[in-house]
């Protein structure tokens, strides 16, 4: 067996409707799924071949991984969503006036990321690879930690 690709995320989030709407204008997803389950309200958001499976839990706290009080917890720090078009990206954050971390742009040997926060909290990357290829020269490259 083989992995293809990774298939979904599933996340808590504080506010439904207004998630939904973000990852719509921000990356153009859209809501392919929803329902409530034990009187939890849940649905898949789709773009590309990526999918979120977001459920509605207003009541609780966002776990910050920088918060030195969770150090000892493991955690998602944040996850990657890959892009094609830089100049529609950057149209993106700055029509909808996105923070990005980390002073901007990071160039990495092969791509370029920005990292930016969903309304709940969460930190994605929006990577864009060189020629839109995925590709490591030979043997694991040690770049000094950022983060």
């Amino acid at each position: 067996m083989k992995v293809k690709h990774l298939d979904h995320l599933n996340l808590s989030v504080s506010n439904f409707d207004e998630t939904v709407d973000w990852y719509k204008r921000i990356f153009g997803f859209t809501l392919v799924e929803d329902g409530v389950r034990a009187g939890v309200r849940w649905g898949i958001i789709k773009g590309g071949e990526s999918m979120l499976c977001i459920y509605e839990h207003p009541e609780r706290e966002y776990a910050d991984f920088d918060d030195s009080r969770l150090h000892n917890f493991h955690g998602i720090n944040h996850f990657g969503l890959r892009i094609t078009d830089r100049k529609e990206w950057e149209d993106t954050v700055k029509r909808e006036k996105l923070k990005v971390a980390y002073g901007g742009a990071v160039d990495y040997p092969h791509s370029t990321s920005w990292y930016v926060t969903d309304p709940t909290g969460y930190e994605i990357e929006v990577a864009l690879w060189n020629n839109d290829q995925i590709s490591f020269d030979g043997a694991p490259m040690r770049l000094s930690a950022m983060f």
